[in-house]
């Protein structure tokens, strides 16, 4: 038996990621607010979006961080895109919209953001917040595999054994499990791709 990811609040995105301490919230806004440079303003947004949702040196205030990943996925940041995203999958600083949600990762997806494409990709798989889509579901997760994402290609690995919106490929699945294993040794990959091994695909 091989298994799919799925996405459970994972969507805790990259609000965690954590800022420099030798900048301060200030400087982050004023390259946000300031700069010329669109992508250094959406780099500035993102870490002003990023400082208010997770209360780091100030208090946490989910409506300035959704104000300032907006910012910053206006400025074609793919991280502030995603995490606006993963505010409104949570329902964190908004009322829950997972229809929004999937707009705001697919524009991560479209700036080139891996985990954008797999998120979308998982949504049209389940048909959470969108109508199930197989077809669909395989184009995100080939993007996202693509873009090395081992979540992505496991997917897509599992798309193409269990024959979902693909004619059924074993072969094909086992080479995407391969894949999805040797990026960064995803564990649950390399297991699909051992239990295929262990049946003789080749």
């Amino acid at each position: 038996m091989v298994f799919r990811v799925v996405v459970f609040c994972v969507l805790l995105g990259l609000s965690g990621f954590a800022h420099s301490q030798q900048y301060s919230l200030e400087d982050y806004v004023r390259v946000c607010e300031t700069s010329g440079d669109d992508v250094l303003a959406g780099a500035g947004c993102f870490m002003v979006g990023t400082v208010y949702d997770n209360g780091e040196g100030v208090k946490q205030d989910k409506t300035k961080a959704r104000e300032y990943y907006t910012k910053a996925c206006e400025l074609e940041s793919a991280t502030g895109c995603f995490n606006l995203g993963s505010m409104y999958y949570n329902g964190e600083g908004v009322k829950q919209d997972k229809s929004r949600a999937k707009e705001f990762y697919g524009k991560a997806c479209e700036l080139e953001d891996a985990d954008g494409c797999f998120i979308v990709g998982s949504m049209y798989d389940n048909g959470e917040g969108v109508k199930q889509d197989y077809t669909k579901a395989r184009e995100y997760y080939t993007k996202a595999c693509e873009l090395e994402s081992a979540t992505g290609c496991n997917n897509l690995g599992s798309m193409y054994y269990n024959g979902e919106g693909v004619k059924q490929d074993k072969s094909r699945a086992k080479e995407f499990y391969g894949k999805a294993c040797d990026l960064g040794g995803f564990q649950l990959g390399c297991d699909n791709y051992r239990v295929l091994n262990e049946q003789g695909v080749r």
